[in-house]
């Protein structure tokens, strides 16, 4: 839905647009981010403790496929956000707003099936 209307509006508005959403987004994103690693980390090492290593290694899948989540953010996400938040404050329009909306586009959905999969394996480490 969002990448329709954006495909409706101009260069300028994509860029006032996601930019604030983002300025937004980065700001309340982090902490439930962080807390969910390291939440997985510990589901991981706790299972390991009481003697449930199907647990610990589901939790452990997820806490990788969390790491793996966030190296995403930090190397494409991020900058991209960082860009159109920064050009929003400028009020000025990059040249590659398009571009860059695409590209932080095509990373949303590897990144929430990684999501995805680290709340199944999660899961499945409750009844490992």
């Amino acid at each position: 839905m969002q990448r329709s209307a954006l495909a409706q509006v101009d260069d300028a508005t994509l860029t006032t647009v996601m930019g604030n959403l983002h300025r937004f987004a980065d700001r309340r994103m982090p902490a439930p981010g962080i807390l969910g690693v390291i939440a997985a980390a510990a589901a991981s090492v706790l299972a390991a403790v009481a003697g449930h290593p199907a647990g610990s290694a589901t939790a452990g899948a997820a806490f990788l496929l969390l790491v793996a989540w966030v190296l995403l953010y930090l190397r494409i996400s991020a900058p991209i956000n960082r860009r159109l938040t920064a050009a929003a404050d400028a009020h000025e329009t990059p040249g590659d707003a398009r571009t860059l909306q695409r590209d932080w586009d095509r990373i949303i959905v590897p990144r929430a099936v990684l999501q995805g999969l680290a709340v199944l394996a999660l899961g499945a480490s409750l009844i490992s």
